[in-house]
């Protein structure tokens, strides 16, 4: 992205566009994109619509409507484009596309623009192959027309156009003016996949050369003239608020320009980040905690457990549970309690914010940018279109920037706004800020039972959840909740794969508990694939089952399940045995989740020392993703989550004390370090079907694979996250 009003550019490279050919969709929206702070159309440069731009120095741009930050999207849709159009990798880059929801429509949720539940790639699949093949028919379309023959003769490969017969051949640099006078073809054909050169294969990364020689731009590069940071002092309490406060001594500290009181709290702006910190720490501030929120975690599992008691509301009923357990030969039960979780991404929230006389641009790793883009419009009496939202490089996110409340962009919007928009503004969160003053995954209870009939048939399944919804009072709601079941809630609860004639799922939402929550990475699948997973191994114990082979007898009407059950069993060797050391236990346990449409499953091999200390020595993955566009891609992101999710089972928790969070750093929230990272195998399910998630699909299964490892080492089932592993002490 162009940032001419950024200082500093000795030290970043910015791609500049060129003259020549962009692509994309939705014809009519390209006058309405330059009123509303789209991309500057570069000199002679040819727009008929949004994802591609061919220059004339042969450069290939895919404009990529969702957020890089990590996960490889800039790759898997440039991937996508480029095998359509038939382009040369070497030559193709990535810039985030503008905020405009009428031409970046996220095509699965409606006319909104973001990045989340893995939909990058599942949403944009056919979208940008057809944008590639535009491309490739217009190109074809200008050769023929120059070397007058016919385009059924004209080969593209490589961003080369050529006609073998006469032997003549263009780049697409010298073809790019001329294809643009070309009309738009309606329709175009798309590949087979047999014909692929670049899905399927490994294709490098886009953004891994800007991330190593450091011009790939984020928040924390981006400087204004004249620019504040400001970093605010939150209430330590949920629901307190300023009574007043003492800046004196804050204004004292060198560097320190201002102190203002914002909704949020009081933000503190100065010359330089640590100035800024120096004075919030130099500042006295009387909080109201009269309303505010004062449980601990403790007291508030407690309420829990006492609301799983009742029924809830019905989120699934299959058959007639109560019937099924009154004649049980058997009954298996089990509950299960997840904490508080901080999604503790890289980088912290940050977001620069400048006000104009008559519009408002914003810089940041934007997640959601048709929620942001409304917010910060209402709070400045601006229309959205007169937002511009400059989408950067996020250093991850796990659903945190995904903020429906749009929490910290709108409180740098805020504090512009106190300081009547004299400067432009760089909010900064601190790593404390982020713990303490963030959004949270959810705390969870879950009570599971499980009914055996005379001849030892799993016939009945009751699962309960106690828990707050993370849709509730956000723009979701409407569409989301429905009967007063937020489907976040329950998913993977209520979409339980395995054949049991006769269950009931019902949830509690507990509506007095105003902690912040938040969708964290895999959602409500991150505990749900927990209970169900962990609890179906106590149930194949019970019936003296091997937990491979009931899960394959519960899947008959789900084939991408049993699929990724059987590559990751096989490549793991299921049933073989482990060797372990004198006075060590070792187990291999396993465990498969559906989510965001991909089935993944992990088989866990652990080592457990005498005095219950826990080693993840080796994860084997099978994963059905569908189309499999960027292999390495789908290798790293479970391996990736593999590692996340291990971070959460051994020691990941946020624990409130009268009310307040007692972690602030990495010293009380750990996360997984590499040399504690297991060997991890990924083997994916050869498909032609539309590519499905993968960011977040790889999560669920690890902890409870892990956990029925442990079992099966132990003989111990764990009902809590993170373990408790001095209950494995011999």
């Amino acid at each position: 992205m162009k940032q001419s009003n950024i200082e500093n550019l000795s030290r970043r490279r910015f791609l500049q566009g060129s003259a020549g050919l962009t692509l994309g969709f939705c014809l009519p929206a390209m006058a309405a994109a330059a009123k509303s702070g789209g991309a500057a159309t570069p000199p002679g440069a040819f727009e008929p619509n949004a994802f591609l731009r061919i220059g004339t120095d042969n450069s290939v741009t895919v404009f990529s409507k969702h957020l890089e930050m990590g996960q490889g999207t800039y790759t898997g849709l440039a991937t996508i484009l480029a095998e359509e159009l038939d382009a040369d990798w070497q030559h193709v880059r990535v810039e985030g596309a503008a905020a405009d929801a009428k031409r970046y429509n996220n095509l699965f949720w409606g006319p909104m623009q973001g990045t989340g539940g893995s939909t990058a790639m599942a949403n944009s699949w056919e979208q940008l192959r057809k944008a590639g093949a535009t491309g490739r028919a217009m190109l074809v379309s200008a050769a023929a027309k120059r070397w007058q023959v016919g385009a059924t003769d004209i080969v593209v490969r490589d961003g080369m156009v050529s006609h073998a017969a006469s032997g003549r051949k263009a780049s697409f640099g010298e073809l790019a003016l001329a294809a643009a006078g070309e009309a738009v073809p309606g329709e175009v054909k798309l590949k087979e996949a047999k014909d692929f050169r670049l899905i399927g294969k490994q294709a490098r990364r886009r953004d891994s050369a800007a991330k190593t020689n450091g011009t790939a731009q984020f928040t924390q590069d981006v400087f204004l003239p004249g620019m504040l940071v400001a970093v605010v002092a939150h209430p330590p309490l949920f629901g307190a608020t300023v009574r007043s406060f003492d800046a004196s001594k804050t204004k004292a500290v060198k560097g320190v320009v201002d102190v203002v009181q914002i909704p949020q709290g009081v933000a503190v702006l100065a010359t330089d980040t640590w100035s800024a910190k120096k004075g919030r720490d130099a500042l006295s501030v009387s909080w109201d905690e009269s309303n505010a929120f004062k449980l601990g975690s403790d007291e508030i599992l407690a309420k829990y457990r006492e609301m799983a008691k009742q029924p809830g509301l019905i989120a699934r009923q299959n058959g007639d549970a109560d019937r099924a357990f009154a004649g049980a030969a058997k009954v298996v039960s089990a509950s299960f309690d997840f904490p508080y979780l901080a999604h503790a991404a890289m980088e912290p929230m940050n977001c620069v914010v400048r006000l104009n006389a008559d519009s408002c641009e914003v810089w940041n790793g934007e997640q959601f940018q048709t929620v942001d883009q409304g917010r910060i419009a209402a709070l400045f009496g601006l229309q959205p279109e007169q937002v511009k939202l400059n989408m950067l490089y996020a250093g991850g996110s796990f659903g945190r920037r995904a903020s429906s409340h749009s929490d910290y962009v709108l409180e740098a919007a805020h504090i512009v706004k106190a300081i009547n928009g004299r400067a432009p503004v760089k909010l900064v969160w601190l790593r404390e800020d982020d713990m303490r003053a963030g959004f949270y995954r959810p705390l969870f209870h879950h009570a599971l039972e499980a009914a055996l009939d005379g001849d030892g048939k799993l016939v009945g399944w009751r699962h309960r959840l106690v828990g707050q919804s993370i849709l509730a009072g956000t723009p979701f709601e409407s569409a989301m909740v429905k009967n007063g079941i937020d489907h976040v809630s329950v998913e993977g609860a209520s979409t339980l794969p395995y054949a049991i004639p006769n269950l009931t799922v019902d949830l509690h939402t507990p509506t007095d508990i105003p902690v912040p929550v938040l969708w964290w990475r895999s959602v409500g699948s991150s505990h749900t694939a927990y209970s169900t997973e962990v609890f179906l191994d106590q149930v194949a114990l019970a019936m003296g089952k091997d937990p491979v082979a009931l899960r394959l007898e519960l899947l008959g009407d789900h084939p991408r399940h049993a699929g990724a059950l059987r590559l990751a069993a096989e490549k793991a060797n299921w049933g073989t045995p482990l060797k372990a050391a004198p006075g060590e236990r070792r187990g291999r346990g396993v465990a498969v989740h559906e989510s965001f449409n991909s089935c993944v499953a992990h088989v866990a091999e652990v080592t457990i020392k005498k005095d219950g200390s826990i080693t993840v020595d080796r994860v084997v993955s099978g994963v059905d993703c569908g189309t499999a566009i960027n292999p390495d891609n789908i290798r790293s992101q479970v391996e990736g989550s593999v590692g996340f999710a291990l971070s959460a089972a051994l020691s990941g928790e946020i624990t409130l004390k009268g009310g307040r969070v007692e972690q602030g750093n990495f010293d009380g929230y750990p996360v997984l370090r590499i040399g504690d990272m297991p060997k991890v195998e990924v083997h994916i399910v050869p498909s032609n079907a539309a590519p499905t998630g993968i960011g977040e699909p790889g999560v669920p299964p690890v902890a409870p694979a892990v956990a029925n490892a442990i079992a099966a080492a132990t003989g111990k089932f764990l009902h809590r996250m993170p373990f408790a592993t001095g209950e494995l002490a011999v």
